[in-house]
This record gives structure tokens, C-alpha cells and sequence, in this order.
């Protein structure tokens, strides 16, 4: 799903125009209503319009009927009516929310139609691996948004760095030298452990792996070990937080300053930024994480949206078939531009050709990755205890048996 500290885009009003929050269904005993489940400000009203205008036009017999609902609390909303008989035939949920539908039996098998019509081959990664369960594909990728590296041009002008930095060995020593006097090479909080996961999975390691019929948490192997490592030099490099999160104090506002260097964001954050210091328009530039070689940026934890059909859905057939346009070459392109979000597929990437920092999130998005596809994983998250543990090892804890003790935790927090 989207990361709750990821900025999502400016508030969508229903109009009146599209009968509050639907569309006014057609009229007329051929007439098949499709009811659509949008997630807020997930799309704007124009790209709506145009969607509902040319689907409308191209099937006479199908009036789109959409709704939207608020992320706060929607799990336990859509939870409740996969097992009823009033579902809608659509729904929009968070990428990593997939298994957890998935599990209540109430979500419609969309295999066929991902290999046939959608050319799953080239999706991103972060979206197609949450939407497939036991190797059925039950989300169909939608959009995606992802961190890159947010940097003040002026800062890294002062400090005689010309070109942004494309391997974390580049990236260590280009924060050390922005790191002087007044400022802060980087602004990394000391528990954003999505940006963590990242460096983890350049390792080769994992959050946690599923063994048998159970998951078991995985920060004390060897490769876990050298991305919290690595996370510990960045941070060293500025004055984040060692036991706080991105969210605490916000570090848009900090960043806002003037004073430090570079954040790890997605690029909506520079919005907030220039609204809360003007002074920085068109001073801010971007950068995909840089990975361990220049060839590849380094992998990202991929937030963003995928689409689902429930088993009882009464428009089934419908609601596939609207899934498909929406996840079509067509209308991918045109949610990319409106939206500045990436693509569900790589192929699609030059779209966004051009912006900066759109372009930056797509080259990034390509080796974007998700949690662990465990239908529990939203309950570690809630008692998260990587968070505590990456504290403790800036700290000065010894990683290994901190790490231990976190991974223990995971593997309980997973258990059915």
C-alpha cells in the first residue's frame, strides 16, 4: 500500500458533475452498472472524466458507477464486503494489501487475463509480486510511487559537486563532503526502515522469508547485516534522529530549512517543501537511490495501487473488463501524466520522459520490491519492531544480536 508518510496528490473533490461521489448510473434493462471503488485523491476528477466518458462511449451498455473511499480504515471496510453480497465489482487497495483480501477466499482469480490481454511480463515488480498469491494473480498493477534522493542544487553547487552520485560508494563520500560547517550531507531519521529494506535487498537479503507453511523473520543473516551497515554510515552523515521516524519531526520541514543536502522521499515531498520555503523553487533536484554498481539504481520499497475484482461481485464480468482498460497501454499513459505517477509496466517508462523527478521514481521503480506477501504483515507493521531495532544499533548496540531479537519478533508477529 502507500506508505502512510508518503504525500499523496491534492485532494479530488466529486463534483456534482459526477453525481457526488459516482457516476449517475444509465438507464434502461440492458444497461449493466459497473460500481467502482476508488481510493481518495488516487485519481483527479478530470482523468475520471475522461476514463468514464470514452469507456461509456466504447461499451453503450455499461455506465460506471465510482465511489471513493478514505484510506483510514479501509481494510476492515473491504474485508467486510468481499463476504457479503453487496461487493462492488471493482476495487481499488494498496499494493501489499493483496494477500490479505486474498486470504478471505472473496477475491476472483484475474491469472488468465494478466497472461492473455496484460502482458504481465513487463509489470513492475513491486506491484505484480503482492498481487500474486500461491502463483495466482488476484491485484492487476495499477500505479506506482517510490522514494528517490531529493537534493538542494545550491548546496551541492557550494560543494563542488557537479554530477548526483550513481553508487552508494559515490553516495558515502558525496554526504561527507556536503556534510560541513552549518549543514547536513543527509537528512535520514534513524527508524525509516522502508528506506532500510531497500539497502537490505541490494544484499540479497530479506525482511523475512516464508519456509514450509510459515514466515520467519530474516534481519540477523549476513546480507540483512550489511544493509543496516551501510544504513548506519548515511545516516551518520547528517543529524536525523536516531530513534524517530521520518514523520518525527517531518522531514519536508527540515529539508524546508535550507540546510541540508539531500532527503530520501518520494518527489512529492519537494511540494511541501517549496510551500513551507518558496525561496527553494526550482533549486531542488533528484536522483534514484544509487545502488551497490552504476548499472542498476538501488532497489526501492515500491508504494502504490493495484486493482482487485471480488468473487461475488455481481458485475464479474464487467469489472474485468474495466480493470483491463485501466490497466491498458492507453490509459496508463494518460494516468501517468496527470497523476506524475509511475507506469505498471517498465516498458512504459518514457512517458515520463522529461521530468525530473517523475523520471528519476520510474528508474527507481524498476527494481522496486514489496514486504513480505504475508496476509500478517500488516500486524507486524503495527507493532513494527524493526523500527526499535535499527534505534538500537545507531546506537552502539552490537547489529547482530539486535537483530536477532527483531527477527524473532517478526516471525511471531507472522505466525496464522
Amino acid at each position: 500500500m502507500l506508505n502512510r508518510s508518503l504525500a499523496l496528490p491534492a485532494a479530488l473533490v466529486c463534483a456534482a458533475t459526477l453525481g457526488g461521489c459516482g457516476l449517475v448510473p444509465g438507464t434502461g434493462s440492458d444497461t449493466h452498472t459497473v460500481r467502482i471503488w476508488l481510493m481518495q485523491d488516487s485519481v483527479s476528477e478530470e482523468f475520471l472524466e475522461r476514463f468514464t466518458t470514452a469507456y461509456e462511449k466504447d461499451h453503450p451498455s455499461v455506465d460506471l458507477e465510482v465511489t471513493f473511499q478514505e484510506w483510514t480504515g479501509i481494510g476492515k471496510k473491504i474485508t467486510t464486503v468481499l463476504g457479503s453480497d453487496s461487493a462492488p465489482d471493482v476495487i481499488e487497495v494498496g499494493n501489499t494489501q493483496v494477500a490479505q483480501y486474498a486470504q478471505s477466499d472473496g477475491l476472483l482469480d484475474l491469472t488468465l487475463e494478466s497472461v492473455r490481454d496484460l502482458g504481465n511480463e513487463e509489470w513492475l515488480p513491486g506491484l505484480a509480486e503482492p498481487g500474486s498469491i500461491d502463483g495466482s494473480q488476484y491485484g492487476i498493477p495499477w500505479y506506482a510511487a517510490n522514494r528517490v534522493v531529493i537534493y538542494n542544487k545550491d548546496l551541492f553547487a557550494e560543494a563542488g559537486i557537479k554530477v548526483p552520485p550513481k553508487t552508494r560508494t559515490e553516495w558515502l563520500e558525496v554526504s561527507e563532503r556536503l556534510d560541513v560547517g552549518g549543514n547536513q550531507g543527509i537528512y535520514l531519521s534513524g527508524q525509516d526502515w522502508y528506506t532500510l529494506a531497500g539497502f537490505i535487498w541490494d544484499e540479497g537479503g530479506e525482511l523475512a522469508v516464508e519456509r514450509g507453511s510459515g514466515w520467519e523473520g530474516t534481519l540477523h543473516t549476513p546480507a540483512a547485516l550489511r544493509g543496516m551497515e551501510f544504513y548506519k554510515k548515511l545516516q551518520s552523515h547528517g543529524n536525523g534522529p536516531r530513534n524517530a521516524d521520518e514523520m518525527t519531526p517531518p522531514q519536508a520541514d527540515v529539508f524546508a530549512e535550507g540546510t541540508v543536502a539531500q532527503m530520501i522521499a518520494i518527489p512529492g515531498a519537494a511540494t511541501v517543501i517549496e510551500k513551507a520555503n518558496p525561496a527553494l523553487k526550482g533549486k531542488l533536484g533528484y536522483f534514484p537511490v544509487p545502488g551497490k554498481t552504476s548499472s542498476v539504481p538501488g532497489s526501492v520499497f515500491t508504494g502504490g495501487s493495484d486493482l482487485i475484482v471480488p468473487e461475488n461481485a455481481r458485475e464479474r464480468a464487467a469489472g474485468v473488463e474495466v480493470v483491463k482498460a485501466l490497466a491498458s497501454e492507453q490509459w496508463q499513459r494518460d494516468l501517468a501524466r496527470t497523476m506524475n505517477y509511475v507506469p505498471n509496466k517498465t516498458t512504459l517508462a518514457d512517458v515520463i520522459e522529461g521530468e525530473e523527478s517523475t523520471a528519476a521514481m520510474a528508474a527507481g521503480a524498476a527494481q522496486g520490491r514489496a514486504t513480505p506477501n504475508s496476509p500478517q504483515w500488516a500486524d507486524v507493521e503495527a507493532d513494527n519492531p524493526i523500527k526499535p531495532y535499527m534505534t538500537a544499533v545507531l546506537q552502539g548496540a552490537d547489529p547482530a544480536r539486535a537483530a536477532r531479537a527483531a527477527s524473532k519478533r517478526i516471525t511471531l508477529g507472522l505466525l496464522p
